[in-house]
């Protein structure tokens, strides 16, 4: 069981955000993975705040007998065919897929991501792993990862921390969530 966070807040070949949504988990399902769920599509504001335009954000379940590696490079490639390029960290993109697990699997091991984790906020911006780490260093932080992975995954639980997404969706502050509104 993997789970993927999707994302986009400007237009692409495809049409709109949701156009080019759509077309990422008709993609997904033809790359070998089936959708087991799905949430709603949310907007939400750009990350880091005023980096862009408001974001149309989702999560998804998926089933596949695939590694987290092969995963990941359907993903971007399936990112690629969508017109996602990768210029700087956090700019506006057409399509943005995320692994966000990988049922229970830590990678490349418990130390690596819990280092990830706790990387300084303000470093955030600045570095990118040079290898895949799960579960995603930042997703217990992100209300627009949380409140879409909720309707799908509400009872999976971080190996890491041990909190399931419900627990760690009702963590954050009420601020988290200003301005998500489901479509």
């Amino acid at each position: 069981m993997f789970l993927i966070a999707l994302g986009s807040n400007t237009p692409g070949a495809a049409g709109g955000s949701e156009e080019t949504l759509d077309s990422a988990l008709d993609a997904i399902e033809r790359k070998g993975m089936r959708i087991s769920a799905r949430s709603r599509w949310w907007r939400t504001p750009a990350y880091p705040p005023g980096s862009g335009p408001d974001f149309v954000n989702g999560a998804i379940r998926v089933e596949a007998t695939l590694t987290p590696g092969e995963v990941m490079a359907r993903l971007h490639a399936i990112e690629e065919s969508l017109g996602r390029t990768r210029r700087r960290r956090w700019e506006p993109r057409t399509c943005d897929l995320d692994l966000l697990a990988a049922g229970d699997a830590v990678l490349p091991d418990r130390e690596e991501a819990g280092r990830w984790m706790r990387l300084d906020p303000g470093l955030q911006a600045e570095v990118a792993p040079g290898m895949l780490i799960l579960p995603h260093p930042r997703m217990h932080e992100r209300a627009f990862v949380l409140g879409p992975l909720a309707e799908v995954a509400p009872d999976w639980r971080h190996p890491l921390t041990g909190l399931s997404v419900r627990e760690m969706r009702d963590a954050l502050p009420p601020a988290a969530f200003a301005g998500m509104t489901p479509l």
